[in-house]
């Protein structure tokens, strides 16, 4: 545990030193003034040590438990399950996901208050739960992921033709929602834990690619909530 620890320490302060470099130069250089420098110095530290904490708790709660719950629900057999317990976990994780607070947040304010933020989480992430669930069940299915992923890009460009530009800008940047820090070791824990129970299965070719089909759900659900209020 102890060398576990060690080793995100070090990747922490790998990936945080280029980016302290930098603005480091760039405060120099545009001669900003002091208390801007102590206010930077100060935000790093507490991004380092948040993000510090944050990957262990990655590391030591969240990884272990989704592949636990992927592979207890793979041993069930049940699809109905299966299919209910990844539309509830894409849900409610969506909802917790920062990315989504934040999107959500500008989207308010940059349509002065006519794109709630409620609302506008409600469509993410119910289309990442609809496709999370239609992720997991190509695993029992033996979809092909290629399949899925054509169907998904020409269901995207056909509701792309009825959707608002607004919305349809604010989707695409949507699809980043799937990419947060929550999200994304969640969803890929939990397709490595089916795959590696699921007879027959390739924890590498089946475990994966559950992101890039996610990434679609954020995508078409703000669409569709663009058509409806338009």
């Amino acid at each position: 545990m102890l060398q576990e620890i060690k080793k995100i320490f070090t990747e922490v302060i790998q990936s945080v030193l280029p980016i302290i470099a930098v603005i480091s130069v760039l405060l120099i250089v545009l001669k900003m003034p002091i208390s801007l420098v102590f206010q930077f110095l100060g935000g790093v530290l507490l991004f380092t040590l948040g993000l510090f904490l944050f990957l262990i708790g990655i590391r030591v709660g969240l990884l272990p438990l989704g592949e636990a719950i992927g592979a207890a629900l793979a041993e069930k057999g049940s699809l109905p399950l299966l299919i209910g317990t990844a539309f509830i976990l894409g849900l409610t994780v969506t909802v917790a996901e920062p990315n989504t607070r934040i999107l959500s947040h500008y989207v308010e304010i940059a349509s002065g208050g006519r794109i709630g933020a409620a609302i506008l989480i409600a469509a993410v992430a119910l289309g990442v739960a609809l496709f999370v669930a239609l992720a997991l069940l190509r695993l029992f299915l033996n979809i092909p992921l290629s399949f899925l992923l054509g169907a998904g890009c020409a269901t995207t460009l056909f509701i792309l033709i009825f959707t608002p530009a607004s919305f349809a800008a604010v989707s695409y940047d949507a699809g980043g929602v799937i990419t947060g820090p929550l999200l994304v070791p969640f969803i890929l824990a939990l397709g490595i834990g089916i795959a590696s129970v699921l007879g027959g299965k390739s924890v590498l070719e089946d475990g994966f690619g559950l992101i890039g089909l996610a990434f679609f759900g954020p995508i078409i659900g703000v669409m569709l909530l663009g058509v409806l209020l338009s």
